[in-house]
């Protein structure tokens, strides 16, 4: 059976947005199964839709299965993991942009305030996630507007993950310019060795 990646779009995001059609085609010449599932409300994303959508999609998940978010996809993997049951492995995954904290320019309205304190307020528990996969890998740019560096240190520190900083990336997004970064394949490629 071939393995299995998940690519979960940012808020506002779409699967034919950023880098995520030139990812689904380069793993997919490596020989990866890749889906890249449009998440409901993209504008205003909910935790419970969007987690939902990523389980019912995965189905059975296993040590062939993988993930790779970008920014709020990123927090929809780690949620998806926390609520896994007890005796599920998984292979791993790598996220770009990942965030615990956001920058005021985040914000473009009141609805984004309000939008994202669900994903800020309710806790992640990181302890669980760790009982369902130890390969993380987290890239983060050293200028992003909207994610704060400090962040890098949380998910070093509560999973374990090997942490890149891009130089001069913004929020590896279309947005900045980004539509291929190839740290993330190599990433995906290195946790995803038998």
């Amino acid at each position: 059976m071939a393995k299995r990646v998940f690519i979960i779009h940012g808020w506002s995001g779409s699967p034919y947005s950023d880098w995520i059609p030139w990812l689904k085609a380069e793993l997919e010449i490596k020989g990866f199964e890749v889906y890249a599932p449009y998440m409901p409300e993209p504008d205003i994303p909910d935790i419970q839709e969007w987690t939902h959508l990523l389980d019912v999609g995965v189905g059975k998940p296993d040590k062939k299965t993988f993930f790779v978010g970008h920014s709020i996809g990123c927090q929809t993997i780690l949620r998806y993991l926390q609520n896994l049951k007890d005796d599920t492995s998984v292979g791993g995954a790598v996220l770009v942009a990942p965030w615990v904290h956001l920058n005021l320019a985040a914000y473009e309205d009141q609805k984004d305030i309000e939008t994202a304190r669900e994903w800020l307020e309710t806790p992640i528990d990181w302890k669980k996630i760790l009982t369902h996969t130890k390969k993380f890998s987290a890239i983060f740019s050293d200028n992003d507007p909207y994610v704060p560096i400090a962040d890098s240190k949380i998910f070093h520190d509560n999973l374990g993950a090997e942490i890149t900083i891009e130089n001069k990336k913004g929020h590896m997004n279309e947005e900045a310019g980004v539509v291929k970064l190839y740290r993330i394949l190599s990433e995906l490629i290195r946790i995803a060795k038998d």
